[in-house]
């Protein structure tokens, strides 16, 4: 008969810092990349995000490996197989990269996750998780995780989605905004021209959602 049995061992995890260049302390700014992305992509996302230079931003980079139709190299956040122990291990790597991070650059208590299709799950997965409490949540392309509960503890949420996305679509779009206000969960939704990846008008809204919070006091 058959026994099985898993053994934890240290992963080595691979991220982005772009400090805030006032050299004081700063709010941090956390993204999580799409499906078969790199820490890169997400890092650029941020930086198009109009105020983002008040923000020390880092992008975090999945531990799963995939490869993509042309043969390079990306990485994911979750597989079918095995979500939980998925969910446990991205979970602790998130709470060590914002100890890290802390510990590298000036923090000033300010914390908003964000995350860009497969990714945007895991924003909202780590405010919910995490030990570190976030102010807001931005989500771009994904959904809320099908396991999310107790949504009123995500702060204040900025959703988004391209008009003509395939995979986010309106249908999943509308009934994610839905759960929000049923939560009670201050939400702003925001579509924008194009599809699955983020346009121009994405960022003028993202940047109006972090906006105030930059006057906001740390939880």
């Amino acid at each position: 008969m058959e026994n099985e049995h898993f053994l934890q061992l240290p992963v080595t995890g691979r991220y982005l810092l772009r400090p805030s260049p006032v050299g004081l302390p700063a709010p941090l700014l956390v993204g999580f990349h799409g499906w078969g992305e790199r820490a890169e992509d997400e890092l650029r996302l941020l930086s198009f995000i109009p105020g983002s230079e008040h923000w020390s931003c880092c992008s975090l980079e999945a531990l799963h490996s995939v490869t993509l139709r042309d043969g390079s190299a990306g990485k994911s956040w979750m597989s079918a197989q095995e979500r939980d122990r998925h969910i446990e291990a991205n979970t602790h790597y998130l709470d060590a990269l914002v100890d890290a991070v802390q510990a590298r650059c000036q923090h000033d208590g300010r914390l908003v996750y964000h995350g860009f299709s497969q990714g945007a799950s895991m924003a909202v997965r780590a405010a919910l998780l995490g030990k570190h409490r976030a102010m807001g949540v931005m989500m771009v392309g994904g959904d809320i995780p099908p396991e999310a509960e107790r949504l009123d503890r995500l702060g204040r949420v900025h959703l988004a989605r391209g008009k003509r996305d395939p995979l986010y679509t309106e249908e999943r779009y509308l009934a994610d905004f839905r759960r929000m206000q049923t939560a009670g969960v201050d939400c702003d939704g925001a579509t924008f021209s194009g599809g699955h990846n983020p346009q121009g008008e994405y960022f003028d809204s993202a940047g109006k959602f972090l906006r105030p919070l930059l006057f906001r006091l740390p939880p």
